[in-house]
């Protein structure tokens, strides 16, 4: 008897959070589905994206400072290669896929400051 009174306050609690969760769909609140789609997206998409993007920052911080040494210490030149492949997105969020946020691959040249 205890069991069947428990089971019917729980499926009670579950019919009124989803009249309540219908509710505030059609008042304009968030849909928690399309939220978890996004974030299950940006977090396959950071699989692929991130390892690409350190082993481009890698190597970029070790041409500048291959740069930096080939031209007697120019930093003008070292920052040239840093700035671009040590800067941008590193990770890529649901706010970015949804446009919400900017998404860089690389960081600012020198041209664009």
């Amino acid at each position: 008897m205890r069991c069947k009174i428990v089971a019917a306050m729980l499926l009670a609690s579950l019919l009124l959070a989803g009249r309540a969760s219908a509710a505030k769909l059609e008042a304009g609140g968030e849909n928690y589905g399309q939220d978890a789609a996004y974030g299950s997206l940006a977090v396959l998409s950071n699989l692929l994206y991130m390892p690409f993007k350190v082993v481009y920052a890698t190597l970029g911080g070790m041409t500048g400072g291959l740069a930096y040494v080939l031209t007697v210490g120019n930093l003008e030149v070292a920052e040239a290669v840093w700035s671009p492949s040590l800067g941008g997105t590193y990770v890529v969020t649901p706010a970015m896929l949804h446009g919400e946020e900017e998404f860089l691959f690389s960081g600012p040249s020198r041209d664009s400051k």
